[in-house]
């Protein structure tokens, strides 16, 4: 547990511990509270909530996992990923290509990623995850996300082999980068 957590933790702890008192614990000793001083429960019950949310906004900011980097990356505007030919008039990929592209469709289809994604060749149309179609992602990129998963994306590692993804990508890169 970080630094940060353990801050978090007795802030939360101090506006929780604050709230139970003053709801159920004050007022069967005190019926009339807060009575007059209503302006200093209010300025109190403000501060907590108030340090709360600056304590959430600056220290619950995760630092960048290497999963997350790969989703953004994953994630970029078609331009910054299109392929671009090699000196032999083929195209790259960002990696070797490897994987069976007929195997990668029947995973596709199976492990439910046109249920997010839209790819053509899959006759897909899912809207949760980026569009496969325009994306055109690289190899590599398609290896690392489904294997890795990221924002709204399950890892895939434990429910597919290494070869499985790799023959999903090989079908996600041959259907798109026509």
């Amino acid at each position: 547990m970080s630094r940060n957590d353990v801050i978090l933790a007795v802030v939360c702890a101090v506006l929780v511990g604050f709230s139970l008192i003053v709801s159920l614990v004050v007022p069967r000793s005190r019926p009339d509270f807060p009575g007059r001083r209503v302006g200093l429960f209010v300025l109190v019950a403000a501060l907590l909530v108030l340090a709360m949310l600056i304590s959430v906004e600056r220290l619950g900011a995760e630092e960048e996992s290497p999963e997350a980097a790969t989703a953004a990356e994953t994630q970029s505007t078609p331009a910054e990923t299109q392929s671009t030919p090699t000196e032999t008039g083929g195209t790259s990929t960002g990696g070797a290509t490897q994987g069976d592209p007929a195997n990668g469709a029947k995973i596709f289809a199976s492990a439910g990623c046109g249920g997010c994604h839209t790819l053509a060749a899959a006759k897909s149309t899912g809207t949760v995850g980026p569009n496969l179609d325009d994306l055109k992602p690289a190899f590599d990129k398609v290896v690392a996300q489904v294997t890795n998963g990221g924002t709204v994306m399950p890892a895939f590692k434990d429910k597919l082999s290494p070869e499985e993804i790799q023959d999903v990508a090989a079908y996600v890169v041959a259907s798109t980068q026509r």
